[in-house]
């Protein structure tokens, strides 16, 4: 089954640093890139011109905000991926499991509905 238990804890352990000295390097490396990222986001050098055009039609203001947002984009998967909160995941897992003795698809203790 995709979505089981199993896969989630493998994927979880596999993204997840090991030691101390890797988590606080993968954080500020993650913080170094946020700033970069809200930096470079403030183009100044491409408002007065149109020129050159990337593939003889597309002006460098626009190529450079759609190539920004492609890297934002795979700056945000990269903080999902090894920054995303642990407890939140813990959470939503213990509000998916159905209450004690009671079955999901009917919600009688122990047995089908009659």
């Amino acid at each position: 089954m995709v979505g089981s238990a199993a896969n989630r804890t493998r994927t979880r352990t596999m993204r997840t640093p090991r030691t101390t000295l890797e988590m606080r390097t993968l954080r500020r490396a993650l913080v170094l890139a946020v700033a970069a990222t809200y930096l470079l986001h403030q183009d100044v050098w491409f408002w007065e011109t149109a020129r050159p055009l990337i593939f003889g039609f597309l002006p460098i203001g626009l190529f450079y905000h759609a190539a920004y947002s492609a890297a934002a984009a795979g700056l945000m998967a990269l903080l999902i991926r090894y920054a995303w909160p642990a407890e939140l995941e813990r959470e939503a897992e213990a509000d998916d499991a159905p209450p004690e003795g009671r079955r999901p698809e009917d919600g009688s203790p122990g047995g089908a509905a009659r």
